[in-house]
């Protein structure tokens, strides 16, 4: 190879998390361009309004917006709102609200009761979910049923369908409950769907979205999409008093504008989910692999033996394989993962099972 030659890109060995891909370059210039000059403070600036009515465009809607800094932020912001200190949070057992957020939601509520429900694919099962939804009601020694909260994508991967989402509202509804959607993976989910956003959130029956965009290209900007507008006097006043409202709220308001303009948030996702798809169709075609669940969107799990995931760590290949039972590995795609990285997490695969 001669001097003047550019060295091909190393291949991209990390599949814990889509958190670990860096920024889209469309974001970072959105960023560059809020820091020229001088603008209002607290979201009182030209990049949060942009940011607001471009939700509305997107959610075909007004809705109100509160940008925060992470999702467990939005998740716990949110479910505040939702839920009273003596409430409860009707959630699936491995959602990332009951398993993943050190007991923020407890502590941003004041006090309110998480109910783990089952259901296949980390997905609430109605049935559960009904007889939850009135257990207890009016009994003064008992937590009392509030909101349900649901995972979009799960933690296993899998997404809810139209269907799905509307019959857990419609339960929800009919005890009075609120309903919650944890969108960390919001755009994999739109994507993989084919839905719009509207018809996946509000006219579903949902009142307020954790809207997640770190993960899919932004820097540090999530944030709380509030579709029953009620809620947002109290959001707000939330949002001040757990420190997340940032006096230079333009920089995370930019990054959400760009975002979501000309497409780029879906675009990344849909790139996410075909690296998936990409993953797991090379993964099956192997003798010494065992897919777990069906590849939804952007993440999968797989069942590989200890000494390839010892080997396959030792070579520098990083992603998450403790957590659940023995040799089940999980694998995370993102906006930057290219065919190249997975074509040679594959190949390293292939030559230790073969």
């Amino acid at each position: 190879m001669s001097s003047t030659t550019p060295a091909p890109p190393a291949t991209q060995r990390i599949f814990t998390s889509d958190n670990t891909a860096g920024a889209s370059p469309e974001i970072v210039r959105a960023v560059a361009d809020a820091a020229r000059g001088q603008d209002l403070p607290y979201g009182a600036d030209r990049h949060t309004a942009g940011a607001r009515a471009r939700f509305a465009e997107v959610f075909g809607r007004d809705v109100d917006v509160l940008p925060v800094s992470t999702g467990s932020a939005a998740n716990a912001l949110s479910l505040a709102a939702l839920t009273p200190p003596w409430g409860s949070v009707l959630c699936h057992r491995d959602s990332h609200v009951n398993t993943d957020e050190c007991g923020a939601p407890e502590f941003f509520t004041g006090g309110a009761k998480l109910v783990p429900l089952s259901g296949d694919d980390a997905k609430i099962d109605v049935e559960q979910l009904r007889v939850a939804a009135h257990r207890r009601a009016g009994d003064v020694h008992s937590a009392q049923p509030s909101v349900v909260s649901i995972t979009q994508v799960t933690e296993t991967g899998a997404l809810y369908s139209l269907d799905e989402i509307r019959r857990l509202s419609d339960v929800a509804k009919e005890a009075g409950l609120r309903v919650h959607m944890d969108g960390a993976r919001f755009a994999n989910a739109v994507a993989a769907l084919g839905c719009t956003p509207a018809e996946l959130t509000w006219q579903a029956g949902v009142d307020v979205l954790s809207f997640g965009a770190t993960k899919n290209g932004a820097m540090t900007a999530d944030a709380v999409v509030v579709f029953d507008r009620a809620l947002t006097p109290e959001l707000s006043f939330r949002a001040k008093r757990a420190g997340q409202l940032t006096s230079k709220a333009r920089f995370q308001s930019a990054q959400l504008d760009a975002y979501l303009t000309d497409g780029l948030w879906l675009r990344n996702a849909a790139h996410a989910n075909v690296m998936a798809t990409r993953l797991g169709n090379g993964l099956k075609a192997l003798s010494g692999a065992r897919l777990l669940h069906a590849v939804d969107a952007n993440m999968l799990f797989c069942h590989l033996p200890q000494p390839v995931i010892d080997q396959l760590l030792a070579e520098g290949f990083a992603f998450y394989h403790d957590r659940w039972e023995p040799g089940v590995c999980r694998f995370v795609t993102s906006f930057s993962t290219t065919e190249q990285d997975v074509d040679a997490f594959l190949e390293a695969v292939r030559r230790l099972t073969s």
